[in-house]
């Protein structure tokens, strides 16, 4: 491998005028670089990236931790941060915990010794000595999605519990009142403030008093949203509606309706959470909360680099609104009248008025 001597010999200039055109720390003639650069390429050197951030003190690299890397949404993310990165002049180290804390305990210690200059982490959602393991490691970090509670993280995240205020409260708009909820994993931050959001919105209409008996449970992935849908709509009473926490999860709702030969929307509504880029693309396209992912990846990115170069020290908190995207999954229900609909008795329904439900099978509300 080729070493600095070797590009100052084949160039005829000194080794630190090589490191001059290599760091671009002072002035070299035109000439002069440009014997550097052809000697560098034709011996193929490439600069010690550790040498020069032990003198620099920084390494121009960010480390981010994600909990899932086969999950569109972080998929998507990820995609937005890189790009922001990049942009800024830095590159991405990315890591993919898997939901275990041990992992993403390794993980942090390894990027701590590459000497990352900032952190943007997506925690596992069982793991309480990630607090302590971030303060020892002293490094600028930005949490994102999942909040945890160390006061010197900057945190970026989408209002969950408001995502799940809207997508009951459009559910019920279309009539529905037995709407069930599926979940993600107990004890998980973003999980549980869309679950409470479904309490609030069922408990604003004075629908369903024991909300629980229609929570279910699943692991935020398109299997366990599957196995799910297939045990609701084996209960004695299925609801007409379902809120899943989560785009994944509803994809594979929407499959176990189909095999149980159970009709999306006519007779059941599914709504998700993330707004996916595949859940425009579903049979039917899927009703979802969007979370603004532009805003989350560009943010965190930024708010990062406000910490990596000391143009602000404290904590920064910024919770962003989610938005319904209203698609061809959600319909209204049955027995469902607007108030303005036309006696049974006009002879052609009037402009904008409820789709005639005459074929429909009807559900327990």
């Amino acid at each position: 491998m080729a070493t600095i001597k070797d590009v100052a010999l084949r160039a005829g200039v000194s080794v630190t005028t090589v490191s001059h055109v290599v760091n671009d720390t002072r002035h070299v003639s035109a000439k002069g670089r440009e014997r550097v650069e052809l000697a560098i390429r034709e011996l193929g050197y490439v600069p010690n990236a550790m040498a020069r951030s032990l003198k620099s003190n920084t390494t121009s690299t960010l480390g981010m931790l994600i909990p899932n890397s086969s999950n569109p949404y972080f998929a998507e993310i990820v995609r937005i941060v890189e790009d922001r990165c990049f942009g800024a002049g830095y590159t991405l180290v990315l890591c993919n915990t898997d939901d275990e804390p041990r992992r993403q305990s390794v993980y942090l210690q390894v990027l701590a010794e590459r000497r990352i200059d900032g952190l943007i982490v997506v925690s596992t959602g069982d793991d309480d000595s990630l607090v302590t393991q971030l303060q020892g490691l002293r490094i600028p970090t930005v949490l994102v999605d999942r909040e945890i509670a160390d006061p010197s993280c900057d945190l970026v995240e989408t209002a969950h519990m408001q995502g799940g205020l809207l997508a009951v409260r459009h559910l019920l708009s279309l009539g529905h009142k037995r709407i069930a909820c599926l979940g993600g994993p107990e004890g998980l931050t973003p999980s549980e403030q869309r679950i409470e959001g479904w309490r609030m919105a069922l408990a604003e209409a004075g629908t369903t008093p024991n909300a629980d008996a229609l929570l279910w449970r699943g692991a935020f992935t398109s299997q366990s949203g599957y196995e799910a849908m297939h045990a609701i709509l084996r209960t004695e009473h299925p609801p007409s509606a379902v809120f899943v926490c989560n785009d994944l999860m509803a994809i594979g709702a929407l499959r176990a309706a189909h095999e149980s030969g159970v009709h999306v929307p006519d007779e059941l509504s599914i709504v998700g959470f993330d707004d996916i880029e595949l859940s425009a693309y579903t049979s039917p396209p899927l009703t979802t909360v969007a979370q603004p992912k532009e805003r989350i990846g560009a943010l965190a990115v930024d708010m990062l680099l406000e910490r990596v170069s000391g143009k602000r020290r404290d904590a920064r908190k910024v919770v962003l609104q989610p938005e319904l995207r209203v698609r061809a999954s959600t319909a209204r229900h049955a027995s469902f009248k607007e108030a303005a609909a036309p006696t049974p008795s006009s002879s052609a329904p009037a402009s904008g008025a409820a789709p005639s439900t005459e074929n429909r099978k009807s559900r327990t509300p």
